[in-house]
């Protein structure tokens, strides 16, 4: 790895390679072993972008919310080496630490350092707005972490436009700290609510951008071509079927497979080296619940695509 592939998570200071390793897997559908196998390879593969949220994975029957920070920090603990790692969490949307309160902010950011093992957490984002809370409130809780110590940088995710441009007016007007990076839904398929407004927002202030859903849960690898397909996925295949599973949807399948064929890749691994190429964009976030699932996702930050393929992508994915 050198310096090259580095690229900064705004101006934090940050700096990743373009893959980031979705934790929402750690303690649902993958256990702690297989947890720490993923890991062991991810950051063995010269990565260290690792993100969770405290609420992660409260929607599974007998768990309470976090899980996932729990088996990270046994990792951690474990591992002994912690330099190498960005670690990214979240607050907000958990029923027990609720909402951007600068009260519910302190406790939250207490309760994730506690399961992390860590000192400081390096990124630490707001999971969704709270309309109910001044910014200036939000953002003065997030400064007295960053002044103690407990945080690094902080970032927004699940921010509309209008309200991550107040919130950078606020943090330059008051001295505030910015939100840093942004974590918006985006994928070859869902691409409207990114790039008519986020995106220009984030490339003139200079955010860093990791993106969630980047497979579109699932679909862009190719894996739900058929209605019986949603069988293959008790949790999504429905949702996945229903609201992918149409003439655009297997216009951009066709797409990635042509490309796909072209480099012996993955039609998983082209849809991540499109979002990798996009300016932009720091790094997409992947999940695996397996090693090999895991190398293939990998390798989609070696694959180069040319300019004709991007553009046949952006073609075959353009809304009608």
């Amino acid at each position: 790895m050198t310096a090259s592939d580095l690229r900064p998570l705004g101006r934090s200071g940050l700096r990743v390679r373009p893959l980031a390793f979705g934790g929402n897997v750690f303690g649902w559908s993958a256990d702690e072993p297989t947890s720490f196998a993923l890991l062991d390879a991810f950051a063995g593969a010269g990565f260290g972008l690792v993100d969770t949220a405290d609420v992660y994975s409260a929607w599974v029957p007998g768990n309470r919310g976090g899980e996932s920070e729990t088996i990270i920090g046994r990792w951690l603990a474990r591992r002994g080496r912690r330099d190498d790692v960005v670690i990214a969490t979240k607050v907000a949307k958990w029923g027990e630490r609720p909402g951007l309160s600068p009260d519910n902010i302190a406790r939250a950011a207490e309760d994730s350092l506690r399961r992390l093992q860590v000192e400081t957490i390096d990124l630490y984002f707001a999971h969704e707005d709270d309309a109910r809370v001044p910014i200036a409130d939000t953002l003065g809780a997030f400064a007295r972490l960053v002044e103690q110590g407990k945080v690094r940088a902080i970032g927004a995710s699940n921010f509309s436009a209008p309200r991550l441009a107040e919130a950078l007016e606020v943090s330059a007007r008051d001295g505030l700290p910015r939100y840093e990076v942004l974590q918006p839904e985006y994928n070859l398929y869902d691409r409207i609510g990114y790039e008519a407004e986020l995106e220009p927002l984030a490339r003139e202030h200079g955010l860093g951008v990791v993106t969630y859903y980047a497979l579109a849960s699932g679909f862009l690898s190719g894996k739900y071509r058929r209605p019986e397909d949603a069988a293959k996925s008790s949790a999504r295949g429905a949702g996945v079927v229903e609201k992918y599973l149409n003439p655009r949807g297997e216009r951009i399948l066709e797409a990635l497979d042509g490309v796909a064929a072209a480099h012996r890749a993955t039609p998983a691994q082209v849809a991540l080296a499109w979002l990798i190429a996009r300016p932009g964009v720091t790094a997409p976030i992947a999940s695996a619940t397996g090693t090999a699932q895991l190398q293939e996702l990998i390798a989609a930050a070696e694959l180069a695509l040319s300019a004709d393929e991007i553009a046949a992508l952006d073609a075959a994915s353009h809304n009608e």
